[in-house]
């Protein structure tokens, strides 16, 4: 028998909360509550040991559809190309021009947030343009 499994997509970065509440602005996430007993993560955060404080981050879809996004600190920069990529689907049903002006208009406004634009893949036999990005500590995504 088999049974749909919740996960969520952990990324490993400088910076938690930058990264989370820009991916918060690309895909309409929310930060979710803090724990109980905090008026805001912020107090949370203070009250860790000061070596774990701004280590994680965290956001949610706020239908509850989508994974959880989770940000943890890591010592090391990111050195090679991600393994693992986000789609982001603003493209879908589109064709031609049209899409490429609707992947085109969500490239600006996510550079306005911090996003740098790598290149445009025009469409061929099998596959519809799409534009290579990468978020606010260069890990790459699509915008589909």
């Amino acid at each position: 028998m088999s049974s749909i499994k919740k996960f969520q997509v952990t990324f490993d970065c400088a910076r938690p909360e930058r990264v989370a509440r820009f991916w918060c602005e690309v895909l309409g996430y929310v930060v979710p509550p803090a724990p109980e007993g905090f008026a805001d993560w912020g107090d949370f955060d203070r009250a860790l040991p000061p070596e774990r404080q701004g280590s994680a981050f965290a956001c949610v879809d706020p239908t509850g559809v989508g994974p959880r996004l989770f940000f943890q600190r890591v010592p090391e920069g990111k050195t090679v190309k991600n393994r693992l990529h986000i789609d982001v689907r603003v493209g879908t049903g589109l064709v031609g021009e049209e899409r490429v002006a609707a992947l085109e208009a969500e490239c600006a406004r996510l550079v306005a947030l911090g996003a740098v634009r790598v290149r445009l893949l025009t469409a061929d036999e099998g596959n519809e343009s799409c534009l290579v990005m990468q978020d606010v500590e260069g890990n790459e995504f699509c915008l589909d």
